[in-house]
């Protein structure tokens, strides 16, 4: 007859819930589809692009923001900077020693070059 565990009046009450629980859990992947290009995922800035002067910043800076400079890489750019000079451009990061046409390829677009910086220090 009756189930004491159980009123009979929440039976429909919990038939609604769950309708509504169902509901939202069917509409969940659509709802995360949306807005994801607005918040990348940590670590997948693609679109950000650190770029760093070879001619002036310091070796943590090289290794911190150059993909696949690490500190040794790092450290023989700014000592071929300091013996020979200054980078006329990005082509000549290829006299470093550990640095090839592909490490060059992965970071040309975050070498910058300015020299007209070193021209004001030196005066």
């Amino acid at each position: 007859m009756f189930n004491l565990k159980t009123p009979m009046t929440s039976t429909p009450l919990a038939l609604v819930w769950g309708a509504i629980l169902v509901s939202f859990w069917l509409a969940m992947p659509a709802l995360a589809d949306e807005g994801t290009d607005e918040f990348p995922e940590p670590g997948s800035n693609s679109d950000l692009v650190l770029e760093v002067n070879i001619n002036t910043d310091d070796v943590d800076t090289l290794a911190q923001l150059l993909p696949g400079v690490g500190p040794t890489r790092a450290e023989a750019i700014v000592t071929h900077r300091e013996e020979y000079g200054p980078f006329a451009n990005a082509e000549d990061l290829l006299a470093v020693n550990g640095i090839g046409p592909a490490t060059l390829e992965a970071i040309r677009d975050q070498v910058r070059v300015d020299t007209e910086e070193l021209a004001a220090e030196a005066e």
